[in-house]
């Protein structure tokens, strides 16, 4: 489970752009904390501490305890805006966490048990159709990680979110969809050849069958209710209309 991190943030009392580019040449980063029953705070953050957190990564997914002096707040990092240019932060907003609250979140996924897939080593190839899995927690047991076993998997089995075990109180975002995670797929050259050999098979069975409006050939009987070639037309049958001549 997440660890809480500590971050000092001190109050702001300018907004806009104005305010905002004098506390950023201060070295710090403008911030508002929002949600709960309280008001939002404008406040800052010192931009050395903010950046070691975001180069370790799952910012958006660690919990924080703001200390303001004496006052301290648990929040969860809900937007990150960054610099188009240097891409560096230049504002945060955090959601208040108050107690019993959940927060939906996109947690990763990661895979173990690759040497006990027979799928894989016969060859086969994981197919990951999910890196992060959106999850509804509890503040108190947000996952680091998605735990994904492959012990047991075959060519073409899958692995839903079903077959994960979530921690207490996590549940999917989104009810009623088992959604596949990955699968184990055949490589590329056995998918090559089976292709190969699926067209191999077609291939006589197309060159026997007859064109379309082909005659028959010598020798072979004439198809049910054609006129034999040469046999003269049945007596009171009307001969075939002539072909409009040309004037």
């Amino acid at each position: 489970m997440h660890a809480i991190k500590e971050l000092v943030v001190e109050a702001r009392t300018g907004t806009g752009k104005g305010p905002s580019y004098q506390i950023r040449r201060k070295g710090r980063i403008p911030a508002v904390i929002y949600g709960g029953k309280t008001e939002p705070e404008a406040v800052s953050v010192d931009a050395q501490a903010l950046g070691r957190y975001l180069e370790k990564g799952a910012f958006l997914t660690t919990l924080f305890m703001l200390v303001d002096g004496d006052k301290k707040i648990r929040v969860i990092p809900r937007a990150l805006q960054r610099d188009p240019v240097s891409d560096r932060a230049v504002h945060v907003d955090f959601m208040r966490l108050t107690d019993g609250a959940s927060v939906r979140l996109a947690i990763p996924v990661k895979f173990k048990g690759q040497e006990a897939s027979p799928g894989l080593k016969r060859g086969g190839v994981l197919n990951i159709v999910r890196h992060q899995v959106e999850l509804v927690c509890p503040a108190e047991t947000i996952p680091d990680f998605l735990e994904c076993d492959l012990t047991g998997l075959e060519i073409n089995d899958s692995l839903h979110i079903g077959n994960i075990k979530l921690p207490e109180g996590v549940k999917p975002a989104i009810k009623g969809r088992d959604k596949t995670i990955a699968s184990i797929v055949a490589p590329t050259s056995v998918i090559e050849e089976q292709r190969a050999a699926a067209a191999a098979a077609a291939a006589p069975a197309a060159e026997a069958a007859p064109a379309e409006g082909a005659a028959p050939a010598e020798g072979t009987a004439p198809a049910a209710g054609a006129p034999a070639a040469g046999a003269k037309p049945a007596a009171g049958a009307k001969p075939a209309a002539k072909p409009a001549e040309k004037k």
